[in-house]
């Protein structure tokens, strides 16, 4: 039977308040592929990012024009030179993989070779404000044991030690976005490590991050922007401590998995992160996780309101995905 392609771009509210050192967000816009065969339906979800040049209005094109290919019977396997790792692809592949568990009767997990999936505690993102903001929204989650903190540079330092006595016992762990200047590291990693911070992610511009090398690393760094890929793991060499794999940035599970084994032969720590979307992202990102050092599968929690059927979220921990939902 013939595979058919279609593929959308949907709308989802954040919940307000949410930031970066990019700017607020209100809204995120998710593009979902669907590939057809018979009666089964595989899906998959993506993110477009500006930061790597992605829109949704490119990633819509760049899918659409593989449905040939898809009619003419490529996979999983022939995706993976047909696109480069992003966004685009991320959609398809985890698409192929929801497929391919339909058509055997099986679990993505049992299909690539995995030990069954269970519960994982997610860390809980607070968005970039001024101190006394993002010491309140703490509060309001210092029930949570692992706290993501999005940092932006100037004045870190005060959102840091508000949000430390905000939630005392509470884990945490950071995100600088790129944001930090190289001038200001020391001073900034000093305040991290005296608010007990766990981890300190991408501090530093990607291009520009070869500083890291260079100092003594007082709190781990683990590298975001800086890898994507496989083919990104020897140039970080020396300059993090971890890296953070996302299946939009790897292009789907297929690399992410390959990535996480990589990660693993190195004796390098990976956490695994998300966008800001819905469930149906997350799930094939829960599958990695598993074996991850940190888990950041939060991105349903900051919306106003997930997919049905969603991921099961109790407080801070994520279930695994039902086969209703993917995989």
């Amino acid at each position: 039977m013939t595979p058919t392609l279609r593929v959308h771009a949907e709308q989802w509210p954040v919940v307000g308040g949410y930031a970066t050192s990019r700017g607020p967000r209100t809204a995120t816009h998710v593009v979902v592929a669907e590939i057809r065969e018979g009666d089964i339906v595989g899906r998959g979800e993506c993110l477009p990012y500006a930061r790597y040049g992605e829109s949704v209005a490119g990633v819509l094109a760049a899918i659409e024009a593989l449905a040939g290919e898809i009619a003419a019977g490529a996979g999983r396997a022939e995706l993976q030179r047909l696109l480069p790792a992003g966004a685009a692809r991320n959609a398809l592949d985890c698409a192929f993989w929801d497929l391919d568990a339909k058509r055997a009767g099986k679990r993505v997990w049992e299909l690539a070779g995995l030990s069954q999936p269970g519960p994982l505690t997610t860390a809980y993102t607070i968005g970039l404000a001024a101190p006394e903001a993002m010491a309140e929204a703490t509060r309001r989650a210092a029930h949570r044991p692992l706290i993501k903190v999005k940092l932006g540079g100037d004045g870190d330092e005060a959102r840091l030690a508000a949000i430390r006595a905000a939630a005392p016992e509470a884990r945490l762990i950071v995100d600088a976005n790129e944001a930090w200047r190289k001038d200001r590291l020391a001073p900034l990693m000093g305040a991290c490590a005296r608010a007990g911070v766990e981890m300190i992610e991408q501090p530093l511009a990607a291009a520009d991050d070869g500083a890291l090398g260079e100092i003594q690393r007082v709190v781990p760094v683990y590298a975001d922007e800086s890898v994507h890929t496989r083919a990104d793991l020897a140039r970080v060499a020396g300059r993090y401590d971890g890296i953070n794999i996302k299946l939009d940035k790897t292009g789907g599970l297929t690399e992410a998995l390959a990535l996480a084994a990589a990660a693993e032969a190195a004796s390098l720590p990976f956490m695994v992160g998300c966008m800001v979307g819905t469930s149906l992202a997350m799930a094939p990102a829960t599958l990695v996780a598993q074996r991850a050092r940190i888990v950041d599968l939060d991105g349903p929690l900051l919306l106003a309101r997930d997919r049905a059927p969603g991921l099961r979220y109790e407080d801070s921990l994520v279930h695994p995905p039902e086969a209703s939902l993917w995989g």
